[in-house]
């Protein structure tokens, strides 16, 4: 359980705090803004006012406030980054593409019943000003200086982490790696490593519609080489992407950022290794659609070839579960009285963890098995560094509630090997899910009832 709490978290972490992917980034809305990198300011309170209808998606509207409202950020955002700016149609057309994806998404997560609490939204926002070096109040304070609101930058990030359980429960829990695959890539990233680059990429993608005819799939492949022939003429690569690109990543002017070719479809890879900073790839089709991809600029990766020696720890733990009518007081109280009864040797830590633990470790004594860094929230990995081998904790609380932790044993284990398989199936599994985050999204966005009413009187 605990491990599964980091994992979450980290993936967390690195959707809220760092820049779009290229592959999740078809599937999000575009997300940046002065005070916060990485964010896009949500849409002031104004929105919930119906004025006017701007488009429906299935049995929901955005209005034009809306609309506007993100425009405007999206603007304030591009200028303050000196971003090439599109022609306002192109821009306004841009942002609600973007808003009828994130609807659409949010509509499919309400139907799965996938929310976030208040508590675990707090926590996140909590590691955002973290990330920002702020305090909570001071990030509110931040935001309330540039004109966003609180409350709906509260919400926005609600949504931003309904939507990643959604893409998770749609795409990254289906994509699979087997060993073979890992086997064949750390062969070719030996064989690599003294080539080993990492590139920094843009891109511009058309988008091909789901189930789309062959007349359609010309009609795009059209766009694509007139693209082509504005980039050959001199025009701007950014400003082309903001008006064109139909990933998210259009209104950044297509950036990626840098990436490790190992980790891009070979596709794209391959294409991408045979050019000099600031050319650019021939239209390359997809599933998705036709990718339009610049070199931005290339460097080296050092080679660490150190070993992976770690320190593991063998835990067992009692929990005793917080809930509405388990307060912590209480359930320090009784974890108390369970080390006091360790302590006279009335009863061992095994016996006790599988008659009180609300774990699902108590029926094995609450043993927690190899514990290595990171595998356990920090509150508990902090407490359990202390410990001497058959020494047991005071009270720890987490998240969970509050732990009774006793160290048995603990060794230096060389996990050179394994962290080098986990990387390499870390890199599959980007790699697949760059494609497959693209071709959900596609068919999501196909599939949506979409009425467009920008031009009602």
């Amino acid at each position: 359980m605990m491990r599964n709490l980091r994992q979450s978290q980290l993936r967390i972490a690195a959707a809220l705090l760092c820049a779009a992917l290229s592959g999740q980034a078809a599937a999000q809305a575009p997300a940046s803004a002065p005070a916060v990198k990485g964010f896009v300011p949500p849409a002031s309170s104004s929105a919930n006012v119906i004025d006017s209808i701007a488009v429906v998606v299935n049995d929901e509207v955005i209005t034009k406030n809306e609309l506007n409202q993100r425009v405007a950020d999206i603007k304030r955002s591009m200028q303050q980054q000196n971003a090439p700016m599109p022609d306002e149609a192109d821009l306004q057309r841009q942002v609600l593409e973007h808003l009828i994806v994130e609807r659409a998404q949010l509509q499919m997560a309400k139907e799965y019943g996938l929310k976030i609490d208040d508590t675990r939204l707090d926590r996140t926002i909590a590691r955002i000003a973290e990330g920002q070096k702020m305090s909570v109040q001071e990030l509110r304070n931040q935001l309330e200086k540039e004109g966003m609101s609180f409350a709906a930058f509260r919400e926005q990030i609600r949504n931003e982490v309904v939507m990643q359980q959604l893409r998770q429960h749609e795409v990254d829990d289906k994509i699979q790696v087997s060993d073979a695959e890992v086997d064949t890539f750390l062969a070719a990233e030996k064989a690599a490593a003294a080539d080993a680059v990492e590139l920094n990429i843009a891109q511009i993608m058309v988008r091909i519609p789901d189930n789309a005819t062959t007349e359609q799939i010309a009609a795009r492949k059209a766009r694509a080489d007139e693209i082509m022939r504005q980039l050959r003429t001199g025009a701007d690569f950014g400003k082309i992407a903001a008006t064109y690109s139909d990933a998210s990543d259009a209104l950044k002017g297509g950036e990626v950022g840098w990436r490790d070719p190992r980790r891009l479809p070979p596709v794209f890879a391959d294409a991408l290794l045979k050019l000099k900073p600031g050319q650019v790839t021939q239209p390359i089709k997809s599933s998705t659609g036709f990718h339009i991809l610049k070199l931005v600029d290339k460097r080296s990766l050092a080679q660490d070839d150190q070993k992976a020696v770690v320190e593991q720890t063998h835990a067992r733990h009692i929990l005793i579960k917080t809930s509405p009518t388990v307060t912590v007081d209480e359930a320090k109280k009784k974890i108390l009285e369970l080390k006091a009864r360790l302590d006279n040797k009335s009863a061992t830590f095994e016996e006790l963890a599988r008659q009180y633990s609300n774990d699902g470790s108590a029926a094995k004594g609450g043993d927690l098995g190899w514990l290595a860094p990171g595998d356990t929230v920090p509150e508990f990995e902090t407490a359990m560094k202390t410990l001497k081998p058959g020494e047991v904790s005071e009270p720890v609380q987490t998240v969970y509630g509050v732990h009774l932790i006793q160290v048995v044993e603990r060794k230096q284990d060389d996990q050179t090997l394994q962290r080098q398989r986990a990387a390499a199936r870390q890199a599959l599994f980007e790699r697949k899910q760059a494609e497959a985050a693209e071709d959900w999204a596609r068919q999501l966005r196909d599939r949506a009832y979409v009425e467009f009413r920008l031009d009602d009187k």
